[in-house]
């Protein structure tokens, strides 16, 4: 299918997704999982997450994995994560590129995420802390978390009136990011591949733009809207 057009001149928010969106954040994870389980003598993570369910965030899927000690569990992988990520995450190149042009248009920009937001807000102050993000919107915030169309409605509300495919994108590396973006009747961008094994839906393909890094997507936005 040919792309859609990326004029901003109706663009009045763009959400994004974080994890392996607007940070590189999969390596910190797998190896803080791959601990925990080590520690239940359970097998590494590429073969657990065959396990998981795909309309579930990370966390949530805690309770899939590990039963009645999810809780226990996550506390574990917390505390790891938390002592290795901010050696290992990263930004995407061109995405802090991507972020100052959308806000140098005056678009608002928006952080729809389903991880916590205690782990979401280090790693932001960390990664972009010259970037005022209008609204970040955390895992168990909006009445349901992403694939649902419901946490994209509640990250721009107060912000359009009504959404529909010029006034709001929501970029994200997932099919779950594009099943939201699409519920709500928003634009869906893909940037990169998605870090888990997800079925990709044929009839939603044809209604998503790809583009295989954010240098790309910023190549492309800037050459359509460097007169705007």
């Amino acid at each position: 299918m040919q792309r859609q057009s990326l004029s901003v001149c109706d663009l009045q928010v763009v959400a994004f997704d974080w994890d392996n969106t607007l940070a590189l954040t999969r390596e910190a994870l797998v190896r803080a999982i791959n601990e925990v389980l080590h520690q239940q003598q359970m097998p590494d993570w590429e073969i657990v997450k065959q396990q998981r369910n795909p309309d579930l965030s990370f966390r949530d899927n805690f309770a899939v994995i590990f039963g009645n000690q999810a809780e226990e569990m996550y506390a574990k992988y917390r505390e790891i994560y938390l002592q290795i990520a901010p050696r290992i995450i990263k930004v995407p190149d061109g995405a802090t590129e991507i972020l100052h042009l959308l806000q140098k248009k005056h678009i608002k920009v928006v952080i729809v995420s389903n991880k916590e937001r205690e782990l979401l807000l280090r790693e932001k102050d960390y990664l972009y802390p010259d970037i005022d993000f209008n609204r970040v919107v955390c895992g168990h915030e909006a009445p349901q978390d992403k694939p649902h169309a419901e946490q994209l409605v509640y990250a721009v509300q107060g912000m359009v009136n009504e959404i529909n495919p010029q006034n709001v994108w929501l970029v994200g590396d997932s099919p779950m990011d594009s099943r939201c973006a699409l519920g709500a009747g928003a634009r869906a961008i893909r940037v990169g591949q998605p870090i888990w094994n997800s079925v990709e839906n044929e009839s939603e393909k044809e209604m998503i733009d790809y583009f295989a890094d954010f240098g790309e997507f910023y190549r492309a936005l800037e050459a359509e809207n460097h007169d705007n």
